[in-house]
C-alpha cells in the first residue's frame, strides 16, 4: 500500500447494519488517511502552500555592499576627482553609482545626485563638489551604503516551516537564491460524471438532466485543498466504471490520489460503485451515512493507497456528502487539521428527523441561522443563496437553541460562521 493511505479502517455502515453519525463519518473520513509526503514545487507555485522546511539565506542580504541612491561613491573629503575606476577609490576620488550598485573598495559614502555638481579645475580635471542645496554634514561617513548583511546573514531563517506562503514570502525566497520550496503534499483529485442521461448543455429534454457537477466540481475541490486532475464522463454500465476507477487510461497525468464518482453509490442495477471497487481488491471504509440528504455516500481505499469518494446523484445530496467526508479527507492528506465547526443560534424551529442528522442550507442574518428554501435532495437554488450549513440533530432544534454549523466551501471568509476560537480545531459533537 502507498505511504500516503496507512490507516485503512474497517467498513462503517455495510449493508443491513446502522449507519455511523455525521459526526462519526466526519472523523473516520479524517482519520482514515495519512499526510502525503512533502513535495518540491518552483517559486511560481508556492504562493498559497504551506511550508515544511525553513527557508534560510543561501548569502548575506544584501550579499554585497550597494548603494541606496543614484550619485557618486566618494573616498574622503571633496573636492573628489572623477574617475572611471569601478573595483577601488583613492582617497580624494568619485566615481558614479545608481541605485542598488556594488560599492566599490574604499568608498566611504554616497553623495546624492541632488547635493553633487561637476565642473573643471584651472587644469582641467573634471572634479566633483557639493552644491548649494546639499545638506549640512553631507557627506556623512558612511552615508547611503547598504552594508551586505544588513538584511540577513548568511544561513539565517528567513520563513520558518509551517508557514503558509504569500507572495512576499515567494519573493523572499527569491532574494535569498532558492529556486524551489518544500511544501505539504497536495491531494491530486480526479472525477468521474457518471449517468447517460446527463446533458452538458442546453435546455434537458424530459427524462434527461443537465450536468450540475461538471462546471463546479473542480472548483470545489479547489476550495477544499485539493489540485483537480481532470474529469471524466462515463455511461451507467460496469464497464465504464471499473475501467474509470482503474484509472489506467481515463486521466492524463499521475494516478490521481482521491477519485471522486458522481452517482452510482445506491442499489439499483444501474449502481455500480461498490461492485467496481470490489472487484478493484479495494475496501469499503464507510457505506452510508446517517444524515438527509446524501445518505447512500460511500468511502471506499484501493489496494494502491488511492481513495474514491462517491457523492449520490442528486446535486444537493452530493455537495452534503462532499463537505461532510471529501474534505475531511482532503484535510488529512493535505497535512491540516479537520476543519472546524462552528455554532450558531438558530432562528427556526426545525422538525426531528429520527435516526438522521438533517443537514441544512441557511443564511446567516443578524447573527442567526435562517434555513432557506428549496432545500430537496435535487434541488440547488437554496444552496446558491446559502452561507452555510446547519447540522440538526435527529431529535429537531427549537428556536432560540444552538447548532453546529460548517461555512460552504465559498464562505469558507466568513468569521461570524466559525469563530475565532473554533477556527482551526475540531469541534467535538455527537449527532
Amino acid at each position: 500500500m502507498s505511504s500516503r493511505t496507512s490507516k485503512l479502517l474497517p467498513a462503517w455502515g455495510p449493508s443491513g447494519h446502522t449507519s455511523p453519525t455525521w459526526s462519526e463519518a466526519r472523523q473516520l473520513a479524517f482519520d482514515c488517511a495519512a499526510p502525503l509526503a512533502p513535495v518540491e514545487v518552483p517559486l511560481s507555485s508556492a504562493a498559497g502552500r504551506t511550508l515544511t522546511r525553513d527557508v534560510a539565506a543561501l548569502q548575506e542580504l544584501p550579499h554585497y555592499d550597494s548603494s541606496a541612491m543614484d550619485g557618486w561613491a566618494i573616498s574622503g573629503c571633496g573636492p573628489w576627482v572623477i574617475t572611471d575606476k569601478r573595483k577601488f577609490l583613492l582617497p580624494g576620488s568619485a566615481g558614479v553609482i545608481a541605485t542598488g550598485g556594488l560599492v566599490p573598495a574604499g568608498a566611504t559614502s554616497i553623495l546624492r545626485k541632488e547635493s553633487g555638481e561637476i565642473h573643471q579645475d584651472a587644469a582641467g580635471n573634471t572634479l566633483l563638489r557639493l552644491n548649494d542645496t546639499a545638506k549640512h554634514g553631507e557627506p556623512g561617513q558612511g552615508r547611503h551604503i547598504r552594508p551586505a548583511g544588513e538584511e540577513a546573514a548568511a544561513g539565517e531563517v528567513l520563513i520558518p516551516a509551517g508557514t503558509e506562503l504569500n507572495p512576499g514570502h515567494v519573493a523572499l525566497a527569491a532574494v535569498a537564491g532558492h529556486d524551489h520550496l518544500q511544501v505539504r503534499g497536495k491531494p491530486l483529485v480526479g472525477i468521474v460524471l457518471t449517468g447517460s442521461e446527463v446533458v452538458t448543455a442546453g435546455v434537458p429534454e424530459p427524462g434527461h438532466v443537465r450536468d450540475a457537477f461538471g462546471p463546479q466540481l473542480g472548483l470545489v475541490i479547489s476550495l477544499l485543498g485539493g489540485t483537480p486532475a481532470g474529469s471524466v464522463r462515463i455511461g451507467d454500465s460496469y464497464g465504464e466504471w471499473l475501467t474509470a476507477l482503474g484509472g489506467s487510461e481515463t486521466l492524463p497525468g499521475p494516478r490521481p490520489d482521491v477519485t471522486i464518482t458522481t452517482g452510482g453509490t445506491g442499489c439499483s442495477g444501474t449502481d455500480h460503485f461498490r461492485n467496481a471497487v470490489a472487484a478493484l481488491g479495494g475496501h469499503l471504509l464507510l457505506d452510508g451515512i446517517a444524515m438527509r440528504p446524501g445518505h447512500p455516500a460511500v468511502l471506499a481505499g484501493l489496494p494502491d493507497g488511492r481513495f474514491v469518494v462517491g457523492l449520490p446523484g442528486n446535486p444537493l445530496a452530493a455537495m452534503m456528502a462532499l463537505i461532510s467526508i471529501g474534505a475531511p479527507l482532503l484535510d488529512a492528506l493535505g497535512g491540516r487539521s479537520l476543519s472546524a465547526v462552528g455554532q450558531v443560534t438558530s432562528a427556526a424551529d426545525v422538525d426531528p428527523c429520527p435516526g438522521r442528522t438533517s443537514l441544512i442550507p441557511f443564511r446567516l442574518i443578524e447573527g442567526l441561522a435562517f434555513p432557506v428554501p428549496h432545500t430537496g435532495p435535487g434541488m440547488l437554488r437554496g444552496l446558491a443563496a446559502a452561507d452555510g450549513v446547519m447540522a440538526v440533530p435527529p431529535g429537531g432544534l427549537l428556536s432560540g437553541e444552538t447548532v453546529s454549523v460548517l461555512p460552504l466551501p465559498w464562505t469558507e471568509s466568513n468569521n461570524t460562521i466559525l469563530s475565532t476560537a473554533n477556527r482551526g480545531r475540531s469541534t467535538t459533537w455527537h449527532a
